[in-house]
């Protein structure tokens, strides 16, 4: 749905760019973002990804909007605060995601409201990506955070740049050695947010 969120962010004043770093992106993957602004789900409707559904908490779909689009286009919600309830609808989500051969959107850091530019990351969708056989496209936002701080979606007006980065393999990956590769992910975005004493 890029015209949808293109058009809104042209509305709001921001001027929206898309930077890849890659010649290459798979087919299918797990492609993951940094999330720290209402602003994020804007900029991953303007990114525009191809057969491509989301992982999104389950109030979303108090708001009539999100829920009709949701519903309509097959979008997964999971009640964060049961992770037990959360994990089921995961697997079953998983099994239709492979079946259909679609992507999966998910945000490791699970809320915009974290410590730090750069929040901890969960274990879930690097899981995920296990589970499929996908590989792992990163990708960071830049500006967003800048121009939609807090809970609201006010924004300044500005430049916010979507940046697509190669795919990660994750073949080789295990239950055993996932933390090793998840640091090693999450360090990636440290450094692309400009932090330099990383946590």
């Amino acid at each position: 749905m890029p015209p949808l969120g293109r058009f809104v962010m042209w509305i709001a004043g921001i001027k929206f760019r898309i930077r890849k770093h890659t010649d290459h992106l798979p087919e299918n993957a797990l492609y993951i973002v940094n999330h720290s602004s209402t602003l994020d789900v804007l900029t991953i409707l303007a990114t525009g990804f191809p057969r491509i559904r989301f992982v999104a908490k389950w109030e979303f779909q108090y708001n009539p909007i999100f829920f009709l689009l949701g519903r309509l286009t097959g979008q997964v919600f999971i009640k964060r605060q049961d992770s037990d309830k959360a994990v089921e609808t995961l697997r079953k989500s998983q099994n239709r995601i492979k079946r259909k051969q679609l992507s999966l959107l998910m945000a490791p850091e699970g809320s915009r409201k974290h410590p730090g530019i750069i929040g901890p990351f969960k274990k879930g969708p690097f899981r995920m990506a296990i589970d499929l056989g996908y590989p792992i496209v990163p990708v960071y936002f830049e500006g967003n955070r800048e121009l939609s701080e807090g809970g609201l979606l006010m924004t300044r007006t500005g430049t916010c740049t979507a940046h697509i980065y190669p795919p990660i393999d994750t073949s080789g990956w295990t239950l055993e050695n996932l933390d090793n590769h998840i640091s090693e992910v999450r360090e990636m975005y440290l450094e692309w947010a400009g932090i330099k004493d990383h946590e």
